[in-house]
Parts: C-alpha cells; structure tokens; sequence
C-alpha cells in the first residue's frame, strides 16, 4: 500500500470547509448530518483532516456491512473535514494506479485479510479496530500491473454499479 498510496494528515487550520463527513460502508463519504440528522462533529473543525474530492479514508469501525471496516473515496463533495480517527490517503502517481480501480478493490473482500491480520480490537474501543497507519501502508493489495487493466476494472464496475442503481430506480 506504502508503495502506491501516501498519507495525507493535513488539518483543517485555516477553515477551508465545515462540513463534517463520516463514512458509511453503504454510502460512502457521506454529510454527517444527512447520515445521522443530527452533527456529532465539534463545533471547532480546525483540528480534523481536510480531505478533499478523490482522496480516500478508511474508517477504523466495524459493522455487518464493514467487519474489517471501510475505506471509501470522496466523490460527492469537493472537500471536506473527518476525525483524525479515520487514516486519509491519496495516490502516489495516477498514471500508475486507476483510482476507479482502487473504488472498486476496496468494494471487495480482498484486502480484509491483511487488515486482519494487523487489527487487533482495543479492550476500551469496542467495535473499532487497534490499526496503527504505519501498519495499514504495509498491507499487500492485488494490482494489476498495467494500467490500462485497471482502468478497464475499474469502468467496468463503475457502469455496472450505474447500471444496478438505475434498475432499482425503476422497481
């Protein structure tokens, strides 16, 4: 992962955005107000990461949808603040890596058996995941060497998951 990703810890210092997001296995990077109705964020956002449109977050806490946690990209909003709880990361060289491929890895079951390898559950944190960053980049991901496969992954499951939405849509 250390290898194609890179950490990003950059605050929120200078208020560029007050909009608290959280990350819901179902939904993505989504307003915390609109997932909850209510903002859980404090009041001062200065000290949460900035994350801004197409990086990504992993969110430390498990649920049936999420039992390893979930790691998301921001699509739905040009920037945003979230928890320093959550490790915030964005790629390295996109002419390396499709990030549409990476949306879509994470989507799977692959990467959890590395996360469980390094996650250990704290005794008080019941529910969130003991996950150091330093531990989380040394996970292995499945990456097709060429980019152009991923790319073609990538799109493919991006229409397909249009293609679902949209026959929901009409039931």
């Amino acid at each position: 992962m250390g290898e194609i990703a890179g950490r990003i810890t950059r605050k929120n210092q200078d208020l560029e955005s007050d909009l608290p997001l959280t990350i819901s296995a179902q939904y993505g990077l989504i307003d915390q107000n609109e997932f909850f109705d209510k903002r859980i964020a404090s009041k001062d956002v200065s000290g949460y990461y900035l994350v801004k449109k197409g990086e990504f977050a992993y969110n430390k806490s498990t649920s049936s949808d999420a039992p390893w946690g979930a790691i998301k990209r921001l699509d739905r909003y040009d920037m945003g603040v979230l928890s320093t709880l959550y490790i915030v990361f964005s790629i390295l060289d996109e002419s390396k890596t499709c990030s549409d491929y990476l949306v879509t890895y994470y989507d799977t079951k692959l990467w959890h058996k590395d996360v469980q390898a390094i996650a250990a559950e704290g005794a008080r944190n019941h529910g969130l995941l003991n996950i150091a960053p330093v531990d989380f980049f040394e996970t292995t991901l499945s990456i097709p060497q060429d980019i152009e496969e991923q790319k073609l992954i990538g799109k493919f499951f991006k229409e397909l998951d249009c293609l679902i939405t949209l026959h929901q849509r009409r039931q």
